[in-house]
């Protein structure tokens, strides 16, 4: 049985987040991650493993706290009502004092280089699997009547995720809460009335 580690690996897993969410994945260096938890190189990669099974931690971490937050907006009795919830709340979280502004699927998604690849398809995955939320939540409220049956629940989940991730870009560039909840109400706008 080896030693304790001495360190609250959830404790360290939230700077973690942060770290990433701040500087995205090629941004973040092993220096800035020692930095932020007080950890020495060998004992982050104990507790982890390679920086990029660290990144897939705390983005698994940060995951299910957004995935709670979307599921239970979009489990709203209406759809509307619940999309509407989940781009403010998604505003609001973007825009937390505190903590770094954007997303960190955006932040982490900025990357480049050819040895990012696998990161890269994990941002993906997990943003392709919110549009299919939001879509899955869309075609639930076209049977029950909300939407018409014309919409095109695919694109209308597209433009809904689109207008959250364009969010994420516009708080890391400084746009306040206040400007993006306005915005999101002016997106809302695009919703199809039903039949």
């Amino acid at each position: 049985m080896g030693r304790p580690r001495g360190f609250d690996a959830d404790e360290m897993l939230d700077k973690v987040v942060n770290v990433f969410w701040q500087h995205g994945y090629e941004g973040t260096s092993m220096a800035t991650l020692m930095a932020a938890t007080g950890l020495n190189k060998p004992s982050l990669y104990a507790a982890f493993g390679s920086k990029e099974e660290l990144f897939r931690c705390a983005l698994e971490r940060y995951w299910q706290r957004q995935g709670e937050l979307t599921r239970k907006h979009l489990d709203e009795p209406d759809a509307r009502t619940g999309v509407e919830h989940m781009l403010l709340a998604l505003v609001d979280i973007q825009t937390q004092p505190g903590l770094p502004h954007g997303c960190l699927a955006v932040h982490g998604g900025l990357v480049g280089s050819v040895a990012s690849a696998a990161v890269r398809d994990e941002l993906r995955a997990r943003q392709a699997a919110l549009q299919t939320m939001v879509r899955d939540r869309l075609t639930r409220a076209q049977a029950e009547g909300e939407l018409a049956s014309s919409v095109d629940v695919a694109d209308l989940a597209r433009y809904l995720t689109m207008v959250g991730q364009g969010a994420a870009v516009q708080a890391a560039g400084g746009a306040t809460r206040e400007e993006l909840r306005r915005a999101a109400k002016v997106a809302m706008r695009a919703w199809p009335e039903a039949d």
